[in-house]
């Protein structure tokens, strides 16, 4: 039988890591078996979907590069299919309609809380007479449909992560509500362990693969499997993503979208990779650093781990700077300009593309996120850009004025820049005012960047150069060297 695992995310909010890390994980069996991988969009949230997240999990999936082979498909256009099973199930007499209104259900719990019980439903409609059904219909009660679950049924799997899991039939809450409230003769909206049944089975899924928060819900759903007369898939429930503090990661820990990783600078080849090590364990002798398709030829679910997977940004860090320093420098400057753009440096990204493919190549060695670019390049694009405290500190140091002068004097003079004459220049600026070249290098750092730290220099100088800012620099600080200490 054909391998066929689905992501199937709700769209109530962005494309969350957890959802992402469970859809690498679909992705990476289904091609290491040579199956299929669908996408299906569980929008009956009626309530709280919104077509923007829907967009959200489509852009975020496809940036990822976990590519589908069917769907998306959505829920909402089912519910004819649904509601069908539903009246199966009803025929079939293993479904029912239950009266009971919310005040009743209080009551009820409130009654099991007093005695120190788990809460659940006593499937006291399960068994209606005729004559009973109707006199509550004629009070104008609306009924829900529930799932008959008998108690002293054992369920269980053997999990592709866990291995042989049991459930037994008292423990699941009693009879379980499939479908809303609705008329006594209708079928209300289909509810989520329901549909997600039925929409496994008429896809054909093989092996549904989901986090182990959904653990609960695997025992109720084989009975469904069985109750609709089909092949129960395997299932595999993988760990949970942690936050520091060992609870599961969540909206409070602050960044936790894709698209959030995304504009922070993560590449979509290091934050996929990174997410492949949330949980799974690369065979003996794998590299760290992989692509989808290299994880693919090795996934297995014996590697991954039982245990929570805790999010570690140092680990995402320093995976992200290992694709940034070995990227080709016409990729990296592609995926830079954006961030420039968005900083609102001016430039032109067609007639200036060699010069930023200079700086891109001059702060890739060093980048941790692409956003790292913005304020490690600002010197570059902004014409002004002014000297922090160390910089001033270092620009009045006694004969600073003197080299600049001379560094300025020759620069005015000379046709070109290029690496061997800057050389010359600072010779000139150490051999003018006298003093070690360290304290030149360190003045002209100063001077052109504004700062102490900062790319390498000369190279720095260079780019500078092409738009005239290093003349306009060092009159500017030049002014602030021969302004007196103090002033």
């Amino acid at each position: 039988m054909s391998v066929r695992v689905r992501i199937a995310p709700s769209p109530t909010g962005n494309l969350h890591i957890g959802t992402a890390r469970t859809a690498v994980f679909n992705w990476l069996f289904a091609r290491h078996q040579g199956g299929q991988f669908i996408l299906r969009i569980e929008d009956t949230d009626l309530e709280r979907s919104r077509p923007e997240y829907t967009q959200n999990i489509l852009d975020g999936l496809s940036w990822l590069g976990l590519d589908w082979d069917e769907g998306p498909f959505f829920q909402t256009k089912r519910m004819d299919l649904y509601q069908q099973k539903v009246q199966e199930l009803l025929d079939k007499g293993l479904a029912y309609r239950a009266y009971d209104t919310p005040e009743e259900l209080d009551a009820m719990r409130e009654a099991q809380k007093a005695r120190n019980e788990a809460p659940r439903y006593d499937n006291r409609h399960r068994n209606l007479t005729p004559e009973q059904e109707a006199a509550l219909v004629a009070e104008g009660r609306k009924p829900v449909i529930r799932f008959k679950i008998d108690d002293d049924r054992e369920i269980t799997w053997i999990d592709l992560v866990r291995g042989k899991v049991t459930w037994k039939g008292r423990d699941l809450g009693g009879d379980m509500v499939i479908a809303r409230a609705a008329d006594a003769e209708t079928i209300g909206q289909p509810l989520y362990n329901f549909v997600v049944v039925v929409d496994d089975i008429d896809m054909g899924i093989t092996q549904v693969i989901r986090g182990e928060d959904h653990i609960g819900n695997t025992p109720k759903q084989i009975l469904l499997y069985e109750a609709l007369g089909a092949t129960v898939p395997e299932f595999g429930h993988t760990p949970l993503i942690l936050n520091q503090a060992g609870a599961k990661l969540s909206k409070r820990d602050g960044v936790t979208s894709i698209s959030d990783f995304q504009r922070m600078g993560y590449t979509a080849e290091a934050l996929a990779n990174y997410m492949t090590l949330l949980g799974w364990s690369p065979p003996e002798g794998m590299n760290e650093i992989f692509t989808l398709s290299e994880a693919a030829q090795h996934f297995s679910f014996d590697r991954v781990n039982k245990a929570g997977a805790k999010f570690d940004w140092d680990k995402l860090n320093w995976i992200n700077s290992q694709y940034l320093h070995h990227m080709p420098v016409e990729q990296i400057t592609d995926l830079l300009i954006p961030y420039w753009q968005a900083a609102g440096y001016e430039f032109d990204a067609t007639n200036d593309r060699a010069w930023l493919e200079q700086i891109a190549a001059l702060v890739a060695p060093s980048l941790v996120r692409l956003e790292d670019a913005v304020e490690m390049t600002r010197y570059l694009f902004v014409a002004d850009v002014g000297f922090t405290e160390a910089a001033t500190a270092q620009l009045q140091q006694p004969n600073v004025a003197t080299a600049l002068a001379a560094i300025q004097s020759v620069l005015e003079q000379s046709p070109a820049l290029t690496e061997s004459t800057i050389q010359a220049i600072i010779q000139q600026g150490v051999k003018a005012a006298n003093v070690k070249k360290g304290l030149v290098m360190r003045s002209l750092r100063a001077a052109l960047t504004g700062d102490m730290q900062g790319p390498d220099l000369v190279q720095s100088w260079l780019l500078l150069h092409q738009r005239q800012f290093d003349i306009r620099r060092l009159n500017q600080a030049l002014a602030v060297a021969e302004t007196p200490l103090g002033e």
